[in-house]
């Protein structure tokens, strides 16, 4: 059966792809907006993943910094959302109540945080150039998050 079309805040998924890492997970995950799976480890570096829920606590005030880091990137890295264990008409709601249009995919079954070894959310998970990984397993302040691209990227970023 098809899924109803729900609007979606999120940006296309289109242009996310082109480079290999061999530490992220082989799995493919679907747009939350339609259009072609997106292959994990075909994500170009520097890229920052968070993994988010709309059911999740600490989630609902670090979904809104991400949404400031992308607004930020200025092209030198790419920010984008995993959707996980969610209901997608919930998480369209609460991704527009807090102005979120970074690119998002979608994973009900979390198959990416299970590939991870996560337990807990919110995660966020930094690609580098050379495709390495980084993951953080705890929900992160502006301040936190602007050192984090630093210390993986190299990357100034201003508050």
């Amino acid at each position: 059966m098809e899924e109803p079309e729900i609007p979606s805040p999120f940006a296309a998924c289109d242009g996310l792809t082109g480079g290999t890492s061999a530490e992220i997970p082989d799995i493919s995950l679907p747009c939350f907006t339609g259009g072609a799976d997106v292959r994990l480890r075909d994500l170009r570096g520097p890229t920052v993943i968070n993994v988010w829920g709309s059911w999740c606590g600490p989630c609902r005030d670090e979904l809104p910094v991400m949404q400031g880091l992308a607004d930020r990137a200025d092209g030198r890295f790419t920010v984008i959302g995993v959707d996980t264990r969610d209901d997608r008409s919930r998480a369209a709601d609460f991704a527009t109540d807090r102005s979120v249009t970074f690119p998002t995919l979608f994973d009900p079954e979390q198959r990416f945080i299970g590939r991870l070894g996560v337990t807990m959310l919110p995660a966020t998970v930094f690609i580098k150039a050379d495709g390495g990984m980084y993951v953080h397993r705890n929900a992160m302040d502006v301040d936190q998050l602007i050192e984090q691209v630093q210390k993986q990227f190299g990357v100034t970023v201003a508050r």
